[in-house]
This record gives structure tokens, C-alpha cells and sequence, in this order.
């Protein structure tokens, strides 16, 4: 027993020796010589360790390396691809020998790490193989990759003080120009066991903000073993908050949980990524966004999405799918949509000094090119609802839209309409598949009280009465000017029980009896006035259309029924001239049975021409000189016959 016992403590003593001796027979400087060289081998790059470092293994395995410079690809922007003040790697002996691997301090001091793209695309964390590196096999070579992975019985993990303390990562890309920085990192990472939950915790800041960072993963061990584990992720900043909770599952090719971001002020992002939002107080503050979300086959699926935007609260679902074409598929109820807070004020129009009027500018078509190329950017199905929406002084009611865009070519439908006491349907294609691009349009409002529509729409009130408006029409080009030079199509209007504002042409009529008295005077003071907002030509009626093509629209079957006058009109609208040539012809009903009168011919006529450019339009009465000495006698005439109709004469 006693040569037992000695000579087993001569090979205690043996061991301790060569703990002991061994770190000064080979120096620190050969070791980290050899390691530089097999790092150069295997990547092509140089690894440097110019400051001192230190190499032990007792009472721990201990290595730590100062002032670490790792080479960057030929070209590349800075010499180096990571530099680090230092790294420290402590490891427990007692570790190595009982199968479970402790590692009790991998710290990482002052990294400063550089992930570029140059202007040929070409990524330097891509390493080259060096020479001492195995060759690559040839794809027909290449064994199948093996299946999940099984850790060894009893075999176990834990971590000490895992950290990265100050640095920066840095992404550059010439290709686009795009530079990230991420700087003052301060991370760190427990992980007492494979089987209890990784951690990890820390701050970084991203243009000037500082986000907190938490994520934890269950149970690494099935994470290792290509299990399905449970994930988390929280992120924290002045700016936004954003939380996941979920699994991972199928060998990490499925996602899925709840996705929860939110914020006090969407103004506040803006202002951080140096966007001049221009908001209104009331609008673009506190916002959220959750739903339940999955990730599988390509598809990013967000269901029960819920969405606040000030006093905005949306609802739907989305589908989002990244094969070789971006695919969006949402079903979206927008509740009641009020976007004024969110629109620009209109620009108003300089004050004109007192007593100088200004005067009306003519229209100008944009000629500058339309960019539709985004329509061709991904394929779509999308559907729109909201209880009502306000745009400006547009009011609508209940409505829905639904959106198709298929490789550049948009379908743009309303499929509900109710505004202004009616309702209505439409459709927009734009093929944008090529230029020049071609829209074409068909819309059927009926029941729709003209004057509000009008009015909030564009501001044009001179109609009154309610009725139905339809059109189908068609155009191509690559700008607003050429888009208006190719209108073509038909455009038609019937409206009830209304008026037509700026002349009183019954009035104008009227002023006819001026003329038998031989003074013409009221031919400029009434029958040839320019447009008057306060007049008004009552209608129990009013019809017509207008054909288009090449931008000009013309009518012949205006028709508009009064009691005791009839008109009917003709003419064109030049849209690319921005000139209007029109004549109507007022006639005075024979019948005092007015509009119920079954008789439709008048005597006599008075023809009024209404012509110019859009922004100086003239309302004239269209007679010769040789005309009115006709005219007077059937003014006359006429004139008497209603007196007596009217007075029982």
C-alpha cells in the first residue's frame, strides 16, 4: 500500500510540475505566433495581437489578449474588419474533467466591428479559404446534412460572465450608400444550465437613441436539439416599445406569436430619422400595432391585427408573402376614417392689396413625367372598409374599396359607396405594365344630391338638384397633360328639382320685352351679363352627355325642363385648351301647362353662348344685329299670349 500511495503521489507531483513548469517552456509569445498563422491559413486575412497577453492554466485555464486587429477584405474601407481592447476567456479545469463545461468568464472589451459591402457587392464577412483549410467537396459530393442533434447523456452547459462592454458594430453598404451604426454596447448573457432559460440584457444606442434590450430562450437544450422552444423578446426606448412572445418550431422554420408596438409619438420618430412630418398637434401621437403573428413557407401572416393612431382604431388581417414576388393580402375595417387631422391646410391664395382685384390665373397641365413603376413592385389583395371618412369636406358614409395589383396592373374598385343621400359603384384599371400607361374608369353614383358632392369635391356649386352621374372613360400617357389630351369615353348626368347657378335665364328671356320698346339697352345690362352667383335657372329637369375624345367633350342632348321655359344645349369643353364653347337655347313654352304640358315646342328663342377659357368664362346672348329686329315682333307676340294665359285675358 505504501508503494502504492507514493507512487501515486510522485505522479500528483509530476502533474503539478508540468502545470507549473510548462507555460515557461513554451513561450506566451510562440503560442500566440502559431495562433496568428492557423488564423491566417483558414480565413486568408491576418489576426494580429499587438498588446501584451497573458496564457495560464492554473488555478484556471485563463487567456486573455490585448489590443486585437482582425484584417478587412482587399478594399475594403478600413484596414480592419474588428479590432477589440481586449478579450478574456477564464475556464474552471475542474469543468474539462466532469463533462460539464463551465465557462466562467468570456468578456469582450471596447469591440469595434465592421460588416461593409463595396461598390461590387462584395461582403467582407465572406471568408476565402485559405490553404490550410480542407478543400471543398463538389455538390454531388456533399453529404446529406445529418438530422437533429443529441446531446450526450449528462451533458451540460453554464455560463459566468458572458458580456461585450463599450464598441460598436458598424453596417456600410456602397451598393446603396445605407451606413448603421450601433454603439455603446453594453450586453450580457446568463445561462446557469441547457436546461433552464438563456438570458440576455443590455443597452445599445442607434442614432443617438438608447434601446433596452431583454430576450430569453426557455431552454437551449431544445433549441440545440432542434426541438420546438419558447422565445421572447422586449425592446424599450423613448421612441417605441415592442414585445414578442412566441415559439419556434419545426427546426426554426416556423414562427408564431403575439407582436405587440407601441409609442407616445409617431412625430417624435419622425423628428429622430430627421423627416419633416409637418403635423398637426392632433395628429400623429400615441400609436399601437399588435397581433397575433406567423412566419412559415415565406409567409408572414398577421391575424387578429388590431391598430391606434390617435383617435383612429383599425382592425383586420394581413398575409404577406416573400417567394420570388412580394404578395400582400389584407382585410382591413378602418371604423369611422376622419383624415383631416393628417392632411396638409390647403395653400391659400396671397391677399390681393385693396381695390386690386386678382385676376383668374389660366390652368397649365403638368407635363412632368408620372412614376407609376411602384405598381409594379409586388402583387396585391387588399380590401378597405370603414362606417364613414372624411377628406377634407368630403363626407362618405358606409363604404368599401378593394384593391388587386397583379405584376403592374391595378384594379382599384369601390365596391360600397353612400354619401350625399345615394350610392354608387366603380371600378379603376391603370396598367402600368408598360408605358405608355392606360387607365380606364366606370362609375354609377345615383341618388346623389349634387350641390354637397360638388362642392366638397372640388368646390364647384352651380348645380343643384338630385340625380344620378355616370361615366365610362379612358386615357394613356405618362403625364398629367397627356393623361387630359387622351380622354375618350362617355360621361352622362341626369338631375330632379334643381337649379343651375351664375344667370337666370327665364330673367334673360324676360329682358326680351325691353327689346319691343326699341331700347337694346338691356342687351348689355341683363341679356349679355357675365356669370352671377346670386341668379339661378330653376329646373324640374336636367339631362345630357358628352362624348370624349382626344381631351374634347361634346354635347348635344342637354336638355333642361322649367315651367315656362325649355332649354337645350350644344357645344364642347376643350380639357387640353382649357377653353369652353357652348350654346344654349332658351325658349318660352306655348302652353301655360309649363313642364306638364305634353306640348314641348316654344316659340320664341333666345340662344345664350357661353365661351372662353376656364378661368374667364363669358355668358353672352348669341343674336345678330339682323336678328333682333325679327326677333321683336315674336317676342311680341309670345309675350302676350303668356299675359293672357296667366290674367284670364
Amino acid at each position: 500500500m505504501k508503494r502504492v500511495l507514493k507512487l501515486v503521489g510522485a505522479l500528483v507531483l509530476l502533474l503539478v510540475i508540468t502545470v507549473v513548469v510548462a507555460p515557461m517552456l513554451i513561450p506566451t509569445s510562440t503560442i500566440i505566433a502559431q495562433l496568428e498563422q492557423q488564423v491566417e491559413a483558414n480565413t486568408g486575412r491576418k489576426l494580429q495581437i499587438a498588446g501584451d497577453s497573458e496564457l495560464s492554466i492554473l488555478p484556471r485555464l485563463n487567456i486573455t489578449l490585448n489590443d486585437v486587429r482582425f484584417e478587412n477584405m482587399p478594399g475594403g474601407s478600413q484596414p480592419h474588419m474588428l479590432t477589440m481592447d481586449q478579450l478574456a476567456v477564464h475556464i474552471p479545469w475542474v469543468s474539462l474533467f466532469s463533462g460539464e463545461f463551465q465557462l466562467e468568464q468570456f468578456v469582450i472589451r471596447n469591440p469595434k466591428i465592421l460588416l461593409e459591402k463595396n461598390a461590387a457587392g462584395q461582403a467582407n464577412w465572406v471568408l476565402a479559404l485559405g490553404k490550410g483549410a480542407a478543400p471543398e467537396q463538389p455538390a454531388e459530393q456533399a453529404k446529406p446534412a445529418s438530422g437533429p442533434v443529441s446531446l450526450p447523456q449528462g451533458f451540460d452547459i453554464a455560463l459566468g460572465e458572458v458580456a461585450i462592454y463599450g464598441g460598436e458594430l458598424i453596417y456600410a453598404d456602397a451598393t446603396s450608400g445605407a451606413r448603421h451604426t450601433v454603439s455603446d454596447l453594453a450586453l450580457t448573457i446568463t445561462l446557469p444550465s441547457l436546461y433552464k432559460a438563456l438570458e440576455l440584457d443590455g443597452k445599445v444606442t442607434f442614432q443617438g437613441e438608447t434601446f433596452a434590450l431583454k430576450m430569453a430562450v426557455d431552454t437551449p437544450a431544445k433549441a440545440i436539439e432542434s426541438k420546438d422552444f419558447s422565445f421572447s423578446q422586449a425592446l424599450q426606448s423613448r421612441l417605441v416599445n415592442m414585445t414578442f412572445d412566441g415559439l419556434i418550431a419545426q427546426q426554426g422554420q416556423v414562427f408564431s406569436g403575439a407582436l405587440k408596438l407601441s409609442g407616445d409619438s409617431v412625430k417624435d420618430i419622425a423628428q429622430w430619422q430627421k423627416v419633416d412630418l409637418k403635423a398637426k398637434p392632433e395628429a400623429f401621437n400615441q400609436f399601437e400595432v399588435a397581433g397575433e403573428m406567423r412566419f412559415a413557407n415565406d409567409v408572414f401572416a398577421l391575424q387578429s391585427l388590431t391598430a391606434k393612431l390617435d383617435k383612429l382604431d383599425i382592425q383586420g388581417r394581413s398575409e404577406i408573402k416573400l417567394g420570388e414576388r412580394l404578395h400582400v393580402d389584407a382585410n382591413v375595417d378602418l371604423g369611422m376614417l376622419d383624415l383631416n387631422p393628417y392632411l396638409p391646410e390647403p395653400v391659400e391664395a396671397p391677399e390681393q392689396p385693396e381695390g386690386t382685384p386678382g385676376e383668374p390665373q389660366p390652368i397649365v397641365w403638368d407635363d412632368s413625367e408620372i412614376d407609376l413603376s411602384a405598381l409594379n413592385m409586388l402583387d396585391a389583395s387588399v380590401v378597405i372598409r370603414s362606417n364613414g371618412l372624411r377628406a377634407r369636406e368630403i363626407k362618405l358614409g358606409e363604404n368599401q374599396f378593394s384593391v388587386v395589383l397583379n405584376k403592374g396592373k391595378a384594379k382599384l374598385s369601390m365596391d360600397k359607396f353612400a354619401a350625399y343621400e345615394g350610392s354608387g359603384k366603380g371600378v379603376v384599371h391603370v396598367n402600368a405594365a408598360a408605358k405608355p400607361y392606360q387607365i380606364t374608369t366606370n362609375f354609377a353614383l345615383n341618388s346623389i344630391n349634387a350641390e354637397p358632392l360638388l362642392t366638397d369635391a372640388i368646390g364647384f356649386d352651380k348645380v343643384l338638384g338630385k340625380g344620378s352621374l355616370n361615366w365610362d372613360l379612358e386615357t394613356r400617357g405618362v403625364s398629367q397633360k397627356q393623361f387630359v389630351s387622351a380622354l375618350a369615353g362617355e360621361l352622362a348626368f341626369e338631375f330632379k328639382d334643381g337649379g343651375v347657378k351664375g344667370a337666370n335665364l327665364a330673367e334673360m328671356v324676360r329682358k326680351g320685352k325691353e327689346i319691343l320698346k326699341g331700347d337694346f339697352s338691356s342687351v348689355s345690362e341683363g341679356l349679355n351679363a357675365d356669370f352671377d352667383p346670386n341668379q339661378k335657372t330653376d329646373f324640374s329637369a336636367l339631362t345630357g352627355s358628352f362624348q370624349f375624345l382626344n381631351g374634347v367633350g361634346r354635347n348635344r342632348d342637354l336638355n333642361l325642363a322649367s315651367p315656362l321655359i325649355r332649354i337645350t344645349g350644344e357645344g364642347e369643353v376643350d380639357l387640353p385648351k382649357t377653353y369652353v364653347n357652348y350654346r344654349v337655347v332658351t325658349g318660352i313654352v306655348d302652353t301655360i301647362e309649363g313642364q306638364q304640358s305634353q306640348d314641348d315646342s316654344t316659340g320664341f328663342k333666345v340662344p345664350v353662348r357661353i365661351k372662353g377659357p376656364f378661368h374667364k368664362v363669358e355668358t353672352k346672348l348669341d343674336l345678330s344685329g339682323a336678328a333682333k329686329d325679327k326677333a321683336k315682333d315674336a317676342v311680341k307676340d309670345k309675350l302676350k299670349d303668356k299675359l293672357k294665359g296667366f290674367f284670364g285675358g
